[in-house]
């Protein structure tokens, strides 16, 4: 993990005055108040959590916006849990975390559930390919061989009411922009891909109901960009979300989703993106050039936006 460089200065301000606004903004999105007979699953990339420093005020922002949903899948978590401990402190009592280990670039996985809510089931696990199925992993026109993930996707098993899921972490490989590292990139989507379309299937799966989700690192969600194509070859879907905004603040990136099959995506009510950098902040906002306020966000909140989906099992 490489952190964003910190700003040399510091903005004083009101947590209860940034979270009206940011609650003000969550009507506007409409992402729905919590209700007994729905699920709210959330998706965020929390940049360098535990490796950024910041303070307890940014870190009750960041937490008020998780505590809207009833599950979180956390990616950037650094092997300091600093900073998913002080996410649990503000989160609220009934919120229980759990994580992997240290992966590739010292990252965990991790996820936030309300245990009011949701139950915590049994089966857990890192989705690893092992080398003799390896050589499935292939994609036309792509020579190079998969050879694992660079971070394992955390899998974690829940029940909402009578409908037991899986769900599947992912924060897949970027690298940049050069053939090799799409290549990549692509073959770990597809991997994942593989995995859920398998399993969702096979009689000894926990269960049939498999969701993907995190940072995908998908430039555009759409027929014909070669990482979407990649996670969706098997049958796996993305919902169109209402607002369709990008999840990173610095580009126009399609980097977060929440992918599901069809019988499931049949649930969706409703999906988003919670652009919380449009609401939060406005005095530094009209005292800052764009780019320097972005960066302000980028190395207190994150780089990223939570992605949402509201589901209907029934």
């Amino acid at each position: 993990m490489v952190a964003f460089e910190k700003p040399d200065y510091t903005f004083p301000f009101s947590v209860e005055t940034e979270r009206q606004h940011l609650l003000q903004h969550k009507d506007k999105r409409g992402i729905p108040d919590k209700r007994a007979d729905r699920l709210l699953i959330a998706t965020w990339n929390v940049a360098n959590l535990g490796l950024h420093e910041r303070t307890e005020a940014h870190y009750q922002l960041i937490a008020e916006m998780m505590s809207w949903f009833d599950i979180v899948a956390v990616q950037e978590v650094h092997d300091d849990l600093s900073g998913l401990y002080q996410l649990e402190s503000f989160i609220g009592s009934s919120y229980e975390p759990m994580f992997t280990d240290r992966g590739g670039n010292d990252e965990r996985a991790a996820y936030f559930y309300d245990t009011s809510k949701v139950e915590r089931m049994p089966m857990t696990g890192e989705l690893a390919i092992e080398p003799a199925a390896q050589r499935w992993i292939r994609l036309p026109g792509v020579e190079q061989a998969f050879r694992g993930f660079d971070r394992n996707p955390y899998i974690g098993s829940f029940q909402f009411r009578n409908h037991r899921f899986m769900l599947v972490n992912a924060h897949l490989f970027f690298g940049g922009t050069a053939t090799a590292d799409m290549n990549r990139r692509a073959l770990e989507a597809y991997a994942v891909g593989r995995y859920a379309d398998l399993r969702r299937d096979d009689e000894h799966a926990f269960s049939p109901n498999i969701i993907a989700l995190g940072d995908f690192n998908i430039p555009i969600a759409a027929s014909g960009d070669p990482i979407y194509d990649a996670l969706s070859k098997r049958g796996l879907t993305v919902p169109k979300h209402s607002t369709r905004i990008a999840s990173s603040i610095s580009t126009d990136a399609q980097y977060d989703q929440v992918a599901f099959f069809p019988s499931l995506k049949r649930k969706i009510k409703n999906s988003g993106v919670f652009d919380y950098d449009t609401a939060v902040f406005p005095e530094l906002w009209d005292r800052l050039s764009e780019e320097d306020f972005k960066a302000y966000c980028r190395y207190y909140i994150s780089d990223h936006r939570p992605m949402w989906v509201e589901v209907d099992f029934d």
